[in-house]
């Protein structure tokens, strides 16, 4: 790039116009850098060809009109900005396509004068064609539109990517590099040329079906293949493997699977809190997630368990207000229930818990292996069940297969189950897994189904929690799962019709993906700050709270009170932490990105003493008196 800019300098100095040859531009390559000679520069020319010549794709659009054009008896042909001169364009489209044949060609460097200056009038003069029934299609509006126009020639803008897509991919991109480091960056078997073109043929539509078209619908389908290739791998002689998309979470990716294949799949509506409580042959499963709910008053430990002990109550009766924080009653309740009155709930809720997936799953009691697939990430209710199918002496083997993992905390699964995470710890580091994790409530919302939280089951009834969710957001994250469901519906045609393969090496997938999910939660746009800022998560474990995802008032008292690195910490809520940090400034969240990574050097962002300062107190009753005040120093000065 830097030798085709002094190329073109030169170019327009000396002969006065910007148009060159490939040849030209490599003549200022640094050869001697790589230890070449300048006798190597026709290598090198043809060695970009060769990489054009396997890179480049057929628009199936443009093939269509050009096609069509001749049929109905057109003079046809190509005119193009470019540094490869006519014989070597004729090869790059003959390459693409095989047998195509055309009226006329123009190659900008073989005229020295591009479509913005007089190339249209050197074609126009030299096939004595009439400008008016003359008709060019192009995807600059600069050159092609234009252009065309200046010369009185009719013209037909094909966008390419719109400006926003643009300008995402090109955060990717950074993101990329940031979070994948020592990857290639460039190739990425036509994943983002897939989804320009994914784009370009839908019409137009509201903001949040666009998201779904053009973020999350590639995200979900690399991640939908990953689990079809995760089934393909149990497939064995003598073995009977299932899939289930565990609820809510899994709701849009069961909605993928089924719209793409014909095999079999189970909705599971089943939680932490529901697989938690049916595996619970002691207390302490009860312990560790009561110790999870932020606040919790008697109506909900009633919900929750099915009964209310005196004494439980009793508790709740001293809690001021009547709440308490989970943690505390994890501490007490030891104290005020029987342990045998645990296992005799969780017996019950367990029997409930196995007539469900008997109806739900296909041919339950034959199966043999079940892949759980879900958002992820520490396969806690993959644990529990289990400890339940142990307890009943099932003995299906269980298979995670997560969105994103946290892969030490799936090192003590039994010896007969495996989980295996999409974006796992050989993706991105564990240090920005937990960055990405802290922001997911963006994701589980957008992805959730309609329905409330599920608490218990009567048959093969889902009885529901109350879904506090406003039903705004309930409409707008359909839109988004609507959107992602076009893109899975048209990615695999499209790909299928231009020789793409975006999912042909699974780690180059899974690296792309991290980065487009990665740059939604880390670097949105101000569109979708807007778009997405007001959404809610619902708590759930039993309360019917929802909690903030931006809380940009937070951030910056964070920011002034105890500094960055203190707010890039901060516990929930807001729930989306990096999105709040945008809502500062895009510096502000590029910042926070750069703490998740492990690559914000604490001597330079972090605060220092920089002096000391006296301060008067002063009481309306006339006391005073005078503090010594250490200041600080900002990263950000």
């Amino acid at each position: 790039m830097q030798a085709e800019s002094r190329a073109r300098r030169t170019a327009k100095e000396t002969r006065g116009t910007s148009e060159v040859h490939i040849d030209d531009i490599y003549s200022f390559f640094p050869f001697r850098l790589f230890g070449l000679k300048r006798a190597h520069l026709r290598d090198l020319v043809d060695a970009e060809f060769e990489a054009e010549l396997e890179l480049c794709r057929v628009n199936p659009d443009m093939l269509r009109q050009y096609l069509d054009m001749k049929h109905l008896g057109h003079r046809v042909g190509f005119i193009s900005d470019t540094y490869w001169n006519s014989d070597q364009l004729a090869r790059l489209l003959r390459a693409c396509r095989p047998g195509l044949s055309w009226d006329f060609l123009y190659a900008s460097c073989d005229h020295g004068s591009s479509k913005s200056e007089t190339l249209f009038a050197t074609y126009l003069t030299e096939q004595n064609v009439d400008p008016a029934a003359s008709f060019h299609i192009g995807d600059n509006d600069r050159a092609d539109i234009k252009g065309a126009k200046r010369h009185g020639i009719r013209p037909r803008y094909y966008p390419q990517a719109g400006q926003q897509l643009a300008s995402r991919f090109q955060r990717e991109t950074a993101i990329f590099e940031l979070l994948c480091p020592g990857q290639p960056a460039r190739l990425d078997h036509g994943a983002r040329t897939l989804r320009r073109m994914v784009a370009a043929r839908s019409a137009e539509r509201p903001p949040a079906y666009h998201l779904g078209l053009t973020v999350l619908g590639p995200i979900m389908t690399a991640f939908d293949v990953f689990v079809a290739d995760r089934c393909a791998e149990l497939e064995e002689p003598g073995r009977r493997v299932a899939v289930g998309f565990l609820g809510r979470d899994g709701f849009l990716s069961h909605r993928i699977w089924h719209s793409g294949r014909d095999a079999a799949s189970a909705y599971v509506e089943i939680n932490r809190r529901v697989s938690l409580i049916a595996s619970a042959d002691t207390m302490q499963p009860l312990l560790d997630l009561l110790g999870k709910v932020l606040k919790i008053d008697a109506p909900t430990f009633r919900d929750m368990l099915k009964v209310l002990p005196s004494a439980v109550a009793d508790f709740f009766a001293q809690c001021p207000n009547g709440i308490a924080t989970g943690a505390a009653l994890a501490d007490a309740l030891p104290e005020l229930m029987d342990a045998r009155e645990i296992t005799k709930l969780a017996a019950g809720q367990r029997a409930r818990l196995l007539a469900y997936l008997r109806h739900v799953i296909p041919d339950f009691d034959r199966c043999t292996d079940l892949v759980l697939a879900d958002l992820g990430y520490s396969g806690s209710v993959q644990k529990a069940l289990r400890r339940i199918f142990d307890q009943e002496g099932i003995a299906i083997r269980l298979h995670g297969a997560y969105l994103i993992s946290l892969d030490d905390t799936l090192d003590d699964l039994a010896d007969c189950d495996t989980a295996k995470g999409f974006i796992s710890d050989l993706v991105v580091t564990p240090h920005v897994k937990r960055m990405l994790i802290r922001n997911v409530a963006l994701l589980e919302q957008i992805c959730c189904s309609a329905d409330g939280s599920v608490r218990d089951y009567d048959g093969a009834q889902v009885l529901r929690e109350i879904n506090p969710r406003p039903g705004v957001q309930i409409a707008l994250a359909s839109e988004i799962q609507a959107g992602a469901l076009a893109y899975a519906a048209n990615a695999g045609k499209i790909a299928a019709a231009i020789g793409l393969e975006p999912h042909a090496a699974p780690d180059i997938a899974a690296r792309w993906s991290a980065a487009t999910l990665a740059r939604l939660l880390l670097l949105p746009d101000d569109d979708e700050l807007a778009l997405l800022g007001e959404l809610k998560h619902d708590i759930n474990l039993g309360t019917h709270a929802l909690a903030p995802m931006l809380d940009t008032g937070f951030i910056r008292d964070q920011l002034t009170a105890r500094g960055l690195t203190a707010a890039c910490t901060s516990a929930a809520p807001p729930m989306w932490l990096a999105g709040s940090f945008a809502g500062l400034s895009p510096s502000h969240a590029y910042l926070y990105a750069l703490f998740g990574a492990n690559r914000l050097p604490a001597d330079v962002f972090e605060e220092t003493p920089c002096g000391a300062l006296q301060v008067g107190l002063f009481r309306a009753n006339g006391d005073a008196a005078v503090e010594t005040v250490t200041m600080f120093r900002t990263g950000l000065g």
